[in-house]
C-alpha cells in the first residue's frame, strides 16, 4: 500500500514547487523511485538525520528487512537535491562532498519544548530510577554498559527503566520495561531521575545527534552519554550531564548524580535552558525556512 500511494505522489510531483523528503522516499530495494522523483520535480529538499547508507551500527547481526533496505538511496537523494539537511558535522561532509549544488546545511535535532515539559523532582528516600528510551535497533547499546551498570547494582539501590518497542531485561540488574506509547511518552519519561545514552564509538555513531540526550535535556533530567560525536557539541562534560567511555568512568559518574539531588537538578535545569535556547522549534525555525527560501528565490 505504501508503494501505490507512493507511485500516485509521484504522479502528482510535477504539480508542486518544492518536494521536502525525510529519510526515505521508499524503504526496499534500487534507488528507483528516488531517480524518477528528481526527475519529475527538480526541487527536493532532502532531511537526513542518520547513518542510512551504511549497512549497519558494527553492534549486533543485522534482520533480513535490515538487509533489503536500499543503502543507495540516500546517496542518490543527497547527490540530486537541491538542498539537503542533515544533523551532524560528518554528516556535512558526506552531503557536501555528494551535492551537485553544495546547498547543505546542519541542523541538529528539534525538539518541542511545549510538549517536552520539564519534570519537578523532589528529593526522596525512594530508588532512584536510572532511564533509556529507544527502538529496538538502539536496544543492544545499552548492553554496552551493563557491566558497569551490575556493578553500580552492588553498590546503590536503583531501577533500571526501559522505553521501547521492544521486552528488554538486563541480567544483574533490576529492570522495569514499559512500552512506548505516543499518549504517554512524556509522562513515562518524567519517571527518569537520570538518563542513559550509550553509542558505540564508531563512525556510523558519527551520523547520530544525539537525539536521547536531547530528550533528557527538554525534560530537565541528568544523564550519562558516551564521550563521542555530537555529544561534544549539544553538551558540555560536567554541566548538563555527564560523558564518560571507560565501564568505571560510567559506575563513577551514575554514583555522583545518585548520590547528589542538588546536582540532579542543577544540571537538568542547564540542559533545559540549551535545549530552548539552541534546539528548540522555535531556536531552529529560521533555518528551515532559510532552505525553502533559498530553493524559491
Amino acid at each position: 500500500m505504501g508503494y501505490l500511494r507512493r507511485t500516485f505522489d509521484l504522479m502528482r510531483a510535477p504539480f508542486y514547487d518544492i518536494i521536502f523528503v525525510n529519510l526515505w522516499i521508499t524503504p526496499l530495494g534500487p534507488p528507483l523511485f528516488e531517480r524518477l522523483f528528481c526527475v519529475f520535480r527538480k526541487k527536493i529538499i532532502y532531511d537526513i538525520d542518520d547513518m542510512l547508507f551504511k549497512t549497519g551500527s558494527g553492534h549486533g547481526k543485522q534482520s533480513f528487512i535490515q538487509k533489503l533496505k536500499g543503502t543507495k538511496k540516500p546517496v542518490v537523494l543527497m547527490k540530486n537535491a537541491t538542498y539537503v539537511i542533515v544533523c551532524t558535522p560528518k554528516l556535512e561532509e558526506i552531503a557536501l562532498s555528494l551535492n551537485k549544488h553544495k546547498n547543505v546545511v546542519d541542523i541538529s535535532s528539534t525538539f518541542d519544548t511545549r510538549r517536552f515539559v520539564p519534570v519537578n523532582k523532589e528529593a526522596s528516600g525512594k530508588p532512584l530510577v536510572i532511564g533509556w528510551t529507544g527502538t529496538h535497533s538502539t536496544l543492544p547499546f545499552l548492553d554496552l554498559i551493563q557491566p558497569a551498570l551490575s556493578k553500580l547494582a552492588q553498590e546503590r539501590s536503583f531501577t533500571l527503566k526501559v522505553i521501547a518497542n521492544k521486552y528488554y531485561q538486563m541480567e544483574g540488574v533490576p529492570t522495569e520495561y514499559i512500552d512506548w506509547n505516543a499518549n504517554t511518552e512524556v509522562m513515562d519519561l518524567h519517571t527518569f531521575d537520570i538518563g542513559l545514552y550509550p553509542i558505540p564509538a564508531n563512525e556510523w555513531s558519527l551520523g547520530k545527534s544525539s537525539l536521547k540526550a536531547l530528550t533528557y535535556m527538554a525534560i530537565g533530567i541528568p544523564f550519562v552519554a558516551t564521550a563521542y560525536g555530537t555529544n561534544y557539541r549539544i553538551m558540555e562534560d560536567g554541566v548538563q550531564g555527564f560523558m564518560a567511555l571507560e565501564q568505571d568512568e560510567w559506575v563513577e559518574k551514575l554514583k555522583q548524580l545518585i548520590d547528589d539531588f542538588e546536582l540532579r537538578k542543577k544540571m537538568g535545569e542547564m540542559g533545559r535552558k540549551r535545549v530552548v535556547e539552541q534546539y528548540s522549534t522555535e531556536a531552529n525555525l529560521p533555518k528551515y525556512l532559510n532552505a525553502f527560501k533559498t530553493i524559491t528565490s
